[in-house]
C-alpha cells in the first residue's frame, strides 16, 4: 500500500516545525527519495491548526522514502570481515 504526502517548501517546512496540527501532534517534516520536504497525509487531512489552513489544501503524492545507509561490515567469528 502506498503512503501519500504532500510536498512543501523549505520556508514551509521551517513555519510547520514545533507546531500542533492537532492536539498534541506536531507537524513532523520529513525528506524524500528527491530530497523534498514532505509532511504525511493525516497531517494534511487532521490539520485543525488555524494558523495553518493552507496545509488542508496541499495535494498528496505518493511518499518515496530516501535510500537506505549501507550496513557497516560484519565481523565474523574469526575476524574476518563479511558482506561487501
Amino acid at each position: 500500500m502506498a503512503h501519500h504526502v504532500a510536498i512543501i517548501t523549505p520556508t514551509q517546512k521551517d513555519e510547520l516545525v514545533g507546531h500542533e496540527w492537532e492536539p498534541k501532534s506536531y507537524f513532523n517534516p520529513v525528506q524524500d527519495c528527491n530530497n523534498e520536504w514532505v509532511i504525511s497525509e493525516e497531517e494534511v487531512q487532521g490539520n485543525i491548526n488555524p494558523d495553518f489552513p493552507w496545509v488542508n489544501g496541499l495535494p498528496l503524492t505518493d511518499y518515496c522514502p530516501p535510500p537506505q545507509p549501507p550496513l557497516p561490515p560484519i565481523e565474523g567469528e574469526s575476524g574476518e570481515f563479511l558482506g561487501s
